[in-house]
């Protein structure tokens, strides 16, 4: 699972929104500055590497898919791309000042994330991860375009809370000063691009074409029905935590 947005890298890389400069910002304050290396993990088309790079520090990014890496490391040249998945990644001996993770938390090994996150850290070093949650300004919207997803696809899809990964965290006990930072904010999108959106979803991808295809013109027909176009509640939750010394 952790390849299949490979086969729509341009899509992902074209659709799925960045991240708000404030949480950069939050990291860098809950770090104590710049750090000297960061390895992102799960990077995906870098739609998170861009903003980690403004932290004005050596990147490494580690990613399963070749093609997403590939579109990786026409974007961001400057840094380091390692195909690979983060169970086979190796840490430098030494350790690294900070580890993130964008959306991708959940796609690793849920047995070793944790422990593999702790002791690819340095004593002191920072953990963040970070992820969206998609939702609706206008709950008329939210109802039409939940009731056009089940006339198509009536299997249910259930979200994990929303601040699953701080619990996850939190839980495992290797960290310390384990917090969240939400964010907020308003995204319009006209049906065509919320089409391509929902394109680059896992529970999309897992479906057959002829499905797929269902699925968008159904989606379509509701936010037509709002003037073409629908406004998004998108949330994002930031997850600090830090090695112990």
């Amino acid at each position: 699972m952790t390849e299949i947005f490979g086969a729509v890298a341009a899509d992902y890389d074209a659709a799925r929104p960045g991240y708000p400069v404030a949480l950069a910002e939050a990291i860098l304050a809950y770090h104590g500055g710049p750090p000297a290396r960061l390895v992102e993990v799960g990077a995906g088309t870098g739609l998170a590497t861009g903003l980690l790079a403004g932290l004005g520090t050596r990147l490494t990014c580690v990613e399963p898919d070749a093609r997403m890496a590939a579109v990786l490391a026409a974007r961001f040249p400057e840094a380091e791309v390692v195909v690979a998945r983060f169970e086979e990644w190796t840490a430098p001996p030494a350790g690294v000042p900070m580890l993130a993770c964008a959306l991708a938390w959940h796609w690793l090994d849920p047995a070793t994330r944790n422990r593999g996150a702790h002791d690819a850290l340095v004593p002191g070093g920072t953990l963040a991860v970070f992820a969206h949650r998609y939702d609706y300004v206008d709950p008329a919207q939210a109802t039409a375009i939940r009731a056009a997803f089940e006339s198509v696809d009536p299997v249910p899809h259930h979200d994990p809370p929303e601040d699953w990964f701080h619990a996850d965290i939190a839980g495992s006990g290797l960290f310390a000063d384990v917090r969240s930072v939400p964010f907020r904010r308003a995204v319009p999108l006209t049906t065509a691009a919320y089409q391509r959106l929902v394109g680059t979803f896992s529970p999309q991808l897992r479906r057959p074409p002829e499905l797929r295809e269902r699925v968008l013109a159904a989606i379509g027909a509701a936010v037509d029905g709002f003037g073409g176009t629908v406004t998004l509640d998108l949330r994002t939750t930031l997850v600090l935590a830090r090695r112990p010394d």
